[in-house]
């Protein structure tokens, strides 16, 4: 598969931590910052950075099957993001609101803790909580107009 710009450049930085930690020499490290700016391939530029720890753990190699070479940690994209589980319970108690009444209030309640908590840890499903927020304030909204127009057709 053919290596991208940041490909090479992931390759680049485990090569500048090798120098840094004495791993590598002075010209061997030259040597292999030039062949890591000409690569091409991820298999180019795993030759380059196999011997050097890539991680603060070091892996041990992986066995080989035939034709199989796995790629490194390095070149391996980041997890997505997590969803906010009190966004999907504001979003959840806001969706019941009209057949129970009463989580209209919770979904009002987890809709708030969520969008603080988003805030606080970058997690997604802000729109889940504006959601059940939305439902939940809707749904309050809805029962004490109600609660006037019985309170007014009475008087």
């Amino acid at each position: 598969m053919r290596a991208s710009h940041a490909d090479r450049e992931r390759a680049i930085d485990v090569l500048k931590a090798g120098f840094s930690e004495g791993r590598l020499g002075q010209a061997e490290y030259e040597q292999r910052l030039t062949r890591a700016t000409h690569a091409q391939t991820y298999a180019e530029l795993s030759v380059l950075i196999a011997d050097l720890p890539q991680g603060p753990v070091p892996m041990p190699p992986a066995p080989q099957q035939s034709g199989y070479q796995p790629v490194p940690r390095t070149f391996l994209p980041a997890p997505p993001p997590r969803t906010n589980g009190t966004a999907i319970g504001a979003l959840v108690c806001g969706i019941l609101t009209p057949v129970y009444g009463l989580t209209a209030i919770p979904a009002v309640v987890l809709g708030h803790v969520a969008k603080a908590q988003i805030r606080r840890t970058g997690e997604e499903g802000s729109g889940f909580a504006t959601a059940g927020l939305v439902l939940g304030w809707l749904a309050i909204g809805v029962a004490l107009a109600g609660i006037l127009a019985v309170v007014f057709a009475a008087a």
